[in-house]
């Protein structure tokens, strides 16, 4: 009988933080693909769009008009998926038919005024002006007695949903803690509860150690192909030191954040000379007013795109209806991004 081989045979792992198993199949990279391929799509804009909502001086879908801004610009949502004035209430019919109001405040960030630019292509001093928002708007919301999580995330690419293309983020910040990070709450604490360390001090140390599935690293933060990965080039930024949310990083670490934020993205965008589609967020300690010392302060990025520039992976057929599964391992995804150039295919050529 052959012997087990994880680069060769297929294998679950398990992922600490939300208690979940994934399929790995690193045989089935080695078929051959007959399916669709195409060449990138030349993504070239201006740096203003008069027909863009986002733009400095331009009036928004809402009818509201921004005003001639410079770096970053944050708003209320004109179409939020949150209220805050919604009014409490409740369905219980019986145990199957469960329904409770919700309330939030949800943001957006304009990370600069060019409308041609995307966080790779910004400078670091412009990035970390983006932490600094983010930093500003964790502790007003996060002060807010209504709100008790503070969501910040990105949407990046029409494939991953995003309706305009002009560099942005969001913030939704909700009076519960929404199902992932509720997840990871509970393990994290199960798992400090145990070792008295955070589940991420002791993974990053030992995948630092290991360096199979490191992207990136500067002296703050590490960028890293977690263990159990599900999408096939899926990462995670973590920060070295155990901090409970962004506010509590140094003036260094929020720099170290922007810099390992544009290290992975211009990795991402060179993989396939594209600007690369992903969905990424903030994880952190809930805002009701608790110590979370187990909590751990991570980036997730969720990225689609498998074999080139368009074609996309889906969550399909076994995946939907059993169990998430990738094919091309977590060690060779983290290998092909950490073997890329760290300046922009753009500066290249």
């Amino acid at each position: 009988m052959n012997t087990f081989n994880i680069e060769d045979h297929p294998h679950k792992r398990f992922n600490p933080l939300t208690n979940d198993w994934i399929l790995v199949s690193p045989h089935r990279a080695k078929r051959p693909w007959q399916g669709q391929v195409e060449k990138a799509i030349v993504d070239e804009r201006p740096a203003y769009d008069p027909s863009c909502y986002l733009c400095a001086g331009n009036e928004r879908a809402g009818g509201k008009k921004n005003p001639d801004y410079k770096g970053t610009f944050v708003f209320t949502n004109d179409f939020s998926a949150l209220l805050a004035d919604t009014p409490e209430g409740e369905i219980d019919d019986g145990s199957l038919f469960q329904a409770k109001s919700e309330s939030g405040i949800c943001k957006v960030i304009c990370f600069s005024e060019n409308h041609s630019l995307t966080i790779p292509e910004m400078e670091v001093s412009d990035i970390r002006s983006v932490v600094d928002v983010w930093c500003e708007q964790f502790e007003e919301l996060g002060s807010n007695e209504l709100i008790n999580y503070v969501q910040i995330f990105e949407n990046k690419g029409a494939i991953m949903g995003c309706s305009n293309p002009h560099p942005h983020g969001q913030i939704w910040s909700s009076s519960n803690v929404p199902v992932e990070p509720a997840k990871e709450s509970v393990t994290q604490k199960e798992y400090f509860d145990k070792n008295e360390k955070t589940l991420l001090e002791v993974y990053v140390k030992a995948e630092l150690e290991k360096k199979e599935r490191l992207v990136a690293e500067n002296e703050h933060f590490v960028a890293l192909v977690p263990f159990w990965a599900v999408w096939p080039f899926e990462t995670m930024i973590v920060s070295k030191r155990a901090v409970q949310n962004i506010v509590q990083l140094t003036d260094g670490e929020k720099t170290g954040l922007a810099d390992i934020y544009k290290q992975l993205t211009v990795k991402y965008d060179n993989l396939f000379e594209t600007s690369f589609a992903y969905s990424a967020g903030l994880h952190q300690a809930p805002t009701d007013g608790k110590d979370y010392p187990e909590w751990h302060l991570h980036m997730h990025f969720y990225p689609p795109l498998l074999r080139s520039a368009t074609v996309k992976k889906f969550m399909v057929g076994y995946e939907m209806l059993a169990t998430p599964q990738r094919d091309i391992t977590a060690e060779q995804a983290a290998k092909r991004l950490r073997d890329l150039s760290d300046i922009h295919y753009k500066n290249n050529k």
